[in-house]
């Protein structure tokens, strides 16, 4: 059972659903493939300009074919008051 989201299945987290800018840098947390909404994604046929939100349900990392739900956002593109706790 995930105890982030008390359902079975794997350990993942949820994805972050929280509103972000449309020009938010998304990483793969399996590869740290950085998809830059500026550039889109040439491999997948994705038009520059896209933000995340917008790719298709279907879209996987070009580099390690993982779905969405393994991107977090960028370290790049969080703002101070939202980066996570350094110990």
């Amino acid at each position: 059972m995930n105890p982030s989201t008390g359902v079975d299945g794997p350990d993942k987290d949820p994805v972050d659903t929280g509103a972000r800018p449309a020009d938010s840098r998304m990483e793969c947390r399996i590869c740290w493939y950085l998809y830059d909404p500026a550039e889109g994604d040439p491999i997948g046929q994705v038009r520059p300009d896209t933000a995340f939100d917008g790719l298709p349900d279907d879209w996987r990392c070009p580099r390690c074919d993982s779905d969405k739900s393994s991107f977090l956002r960028s370290a790049e593109t969080l703002g101070s008051t939202d980066r996570p706790h350094q110990p």
